[in-house]
């Protein structure tokens, strides 16, 4: 399930939302221009201003307000990114440094945060009530969900219920509000923007599940950052969690030292556990279940092009490698 495939049906809107981002990051400040430009352009995938396009295509043509919500959406997450890198004090992303390895911290921070209220410049200026309680609604959640994953470092009690909460907030929330955004903007009923809703976050759970495993399991020159990471800084992810409560006593304790003191001394140990346990297969099958459900969602629509490449985006969210 390649991506170049999902995009083909909406090539020139992609183009035309990038169109959107090089204009809308223009900065009279040259720091800003550069790092915002590094970052926005440093090889993601475009899977959020996707789900806009796609969501809006299932109900017409897609408009110009599509190509700029599509360009918001990409600028919040930008500006989170921006903003973890530095909380993680990560220095790889996407195969390339991040940008507070580059430009350091103080800068990282101010340009996310220009970052981000770019975006509500433009989404203001689509002049949609309902757009802005979306996304205002939306980045409260996912700065709640940051702060949950903060106080959850090095917490090895943490349950799959409240792992997953993590999730929902901090990943799948911006999916969410993608998909929803392409149907409020095409005027569809109250129950098609749910079902589009719905589909946002599963996928965007499964996209997490699926990162969780690749960071145990992934190709590093393929997912752009090095084996272990999360493991590094001390976050307990669900295939952790499950090879932990299903391990022996000593691959338990291992784990659970793992998480505690972070750091990769004991990597190929916890990989080992992990592996033993069926632990990145279990995660697998609970992402393919987020996979099925998201496609449930928008089943009664009518059949598309569009319909079609969420479908199977869908089904790339789970069976990708990077």
């Amino acid at each position: 399930m390649s991506l170049p495939l999902i995009q083909s049906c909406i090539a020139d809107d992609i183009d035309a939302v990038n169109a959107v981002i090089q204009h809308s990051l223009h900065s009279e400040v040259a720091l800003v221009n550069q790092v915002a430009h590094y970052i926005i352009n440093s090889g993601g995938k475009r899977l959020r201003p996707i789900l806009v396009l796609l969501s809006a295509g299932l109900f017409g043509p897609v408009r110009p307000e599509h190509h700029q919500l599509a360009a918001v959406v990409e600028f919040i997450h930008t500006a989170t990114l921006l903003h973890d890198d530095v909380v993680d004090e990560s220095s790889k992303r996407r195969g390339q440094h991040t940008a507070n390895a580059l430009f350091g911290n103080a800068a990282s921070v101010l340009v996310g945060d220009f970052v981000y209220s770019r975006a509500f410049q433009m989404m203001v200026a689509v002049q949609n009530m309902r757009v802005m309680e979306v996304l205002s609604n939306a980045t409260n959640v996912i700065a709640e969900g940051e702060v949950l994953q903060l106080l959850n470092v090095h917490n090895a009690d943490i349950t799959d219920e409240a792992y997953l909460q993590v999730i929902h907030y901090k990943t799948a929330k911006l999916f969410e509000a993608a998909t929803r955004l392409g149907a409020i903007i095409s005027q569809a009923s109250p129950a098609d923007e749910q079902a589009l809703s719905q589909y946002g976050m599963h996928i965007g759970t499964a996209f997490q599940l699926i990162d969780d495993v690749l960071d145990l399991s992934g190709n590093a020159l393929e997912i752009g950052k090095n084996l272990g990471d999360d493991l590094a800084e001390g976050k307990p992810t669900l295939p952790l969690l499950y090879a932990m409560r299903n391990g022996n006593d000593s691959e338990a304790t291992i784990i659970k030292k793992a998480i505690e003191n972070g750091g990769l001394d004991d990597l190929p140990a916890v990989l080992s556990a992990v592996e033993r346990t069926g632990a990145l297969q279990h995660v697998r099958q609970i992402a393919e279940q987020e996979c099925e459900l998201a496609c449930a969602t928008i089943a009664h629509f009518a059949d598309s092009p569009y319909k079609q490449a969420m479908l199977t985006l869908a089904q790339f969210s789970v069976t990708r490698n990077y």
